[in-house]
């Protein structure tokens, strides 16, 4: 178990502010969560234990994940992490270009792709949106969208993304995790930037 990389996929979900896990090999033991006063913490709680299933595929007790909830005027903004400004679409008659915005360290960086305007094709283009502003910031990979999926796990929908990259340190492939709470483009962006969060980072 990377209990780096569950923490790093928690954290990206909407309500959580903090996260940090405890356990012992493959067996967790506690997940201790800083989270934003506007869900229930019993919600808090069912959303972690969702992400954790359709991520891992792992079935978590509820009763070791704990919730303490703060007001965001109390927790620094965490400026390693592109903020999503905006996803845009663009119609084009039976084609769409979708741009995607996103801001970190006081930069904008606009990524777009265009495709059919069929909603099959629609969170697809918003990867690849994502992705080509991604590859603004981190500069010396080329990323590609190798797979996309939108399963339904319990009353809940997840997108998870796959992402290739090619650089200085080889080929490699990452999984990205996000919960839709209703908007599944910006969850698709948040999917995105779960699987880049490392890469990200390195550019600080």
């Amino acid at each position: 178990m990377d209990y780096q990389q569950l923490e790093e996929t928690l954290a990206r979900l909407p309500s959580v502010m903090a996260i940090r896990v405890a356990g012992t090999g493959d067996r967790l033991e506690e997940i201790h969560v800083l989270a934003a006063p506007e869900k229930a913490a019993k919600q808090v709680v069912r959303d972690v234990q969702t992400l954790v299933m359709a991520r891992f595929g792992i079935e978590i007790d509820r009763r070791i994940v704990s919730v303490v909830q703060i007001g965001p005027d109390r927790i620094s903004a965490d400026e390693d992490r592109p903020a999503i400004i905006g996803v845009h679409e663009i119609p084009e008659g039976t084609r769409v270009t979708v741009a995607v915005t996103l801001r970190w360290h006081g930069e904008d960086y606009v990524g777009t792709a265009t495709g059919p305007s069929a909603s099959s094709a629609r969170l697809r283009l918003v990867g690849e949106s994502a992705l080509s502003a991604a590859e603004d910031i981190i500069v010396d990979e080329a990323l590609a969208l190798d797979a996309i999926g939108a399963p339904t796990i319990g009353m809940r929908k997840v997108i998870n993304v796959v992402i290739i990259s090619t650089g200085p340190r080889g080929e490699d492939v990452a999984i990205g995790s996000s919960l839709s709470s209703g908007d599944d483009n910006e969850a698709t962006v948040r999917a995105v930037l779960d699987a880049l969060n490392r890469r990200i980072s390195r550019r600080v």
